[in-house]
């Protein structure tokens, strides 16, 4: 029985160091399988940084990357056609000319021509170019001036400086009294304002058929000084 009792014993002890050595492997893998997720965690964490690298190079990145540099390179190329534009010489307007008309018929021609001075007394250079609004007035009432049809030049006026047009018209050489020419309205290129002087030609127009205007004018720069 004693014999028995003992083997009892030393089943109940090897018995209980199994159980044990099984718990511990238990709680071994228990304690090491929560350890081993640690590298979808690592790539969650990369995730994030990818994330917010993202970030930034969409919002926090300097200036010169992303769509932020573009940006401001357009405003670049923006302003550099702005200021363009701005350094443009501005059209001479009929406020800032002095307009007079004087005689400039040469012995021996044809037609009577009145050559019309354009003044910038603006202070600044100015643009000119086309032609001039012509209207003479009449007993007859207003007649309008027909272009040449030559080219007109692009003229930069210098304060102070002028430019000419001329105006040609037929003599009355009919013998009859004609149309009596009582003034001149002029009204500068792309100007919408008209200036009244007196006619400094001849005092009449023959008389037309009415097929067309007598009078003809032609562009900004076409006449010289005096005629």
């Amino acid at each position: 029985m004693r014999v028995q009792k003992l083997a009892f014993a030393a089943l109940a002890v090897a018995a209980g160091l199994t159980l044990t050595a099984c718990q511990s492997d238990d709680d071994g893998k228990a304690q090491s399988a929560p350890s081993s997720p640690s590298s979808p965690s690592s790539a969650s964490s990369s995730g994030g940084s990818e994330q917010g690298g993202g970030k930034d190079s969409a919002g926090k990145t300097p200036a010169g990357k992303g769509s932020a540099g573009k940006s401001s390179g357009g405003q670049g190329a923006t302003a550099g056609t702005g200021s363009q534009e701005s350094g443009k010489t501005a059209k001479c307007r009929t406020d800032e000319l002095q307009i007079t008309a004087k005689d400039g018929t040469i012995d021996g021609d044809p037609d009577g021509t009145v050559v019309v001075e354009l003044k910038n007394r603006s202070g600044r250079n100015c643009a000119i170019s086309g032609y001039a609004g012509v209207d003479l007035k009449t007993n007859a009432g207003s007649l309008s001036a027909k272009r040449t049809g030559e080219q007109a030049p692009s003229i930069i006026l210098k304060n102070g400086q002028s430019t000419f047009f001329g105006i040609n018209y037929p003599f009355n050489k009919s013998g009859g009294s004609g149309v009596r020419v009582t003034g001149l309205v002029v009204t500068p290129p792309n100007e919408t304002k008209a200036v009244s002087l007196p006619w400094p030609g001849a005092a009449t127009l023959p008389v037309t058929d009415g097929s067309g205007s007598p009078v003809k004018v032609g562009p900004i720069g076409s006449a010289g000084q005096g005629g």
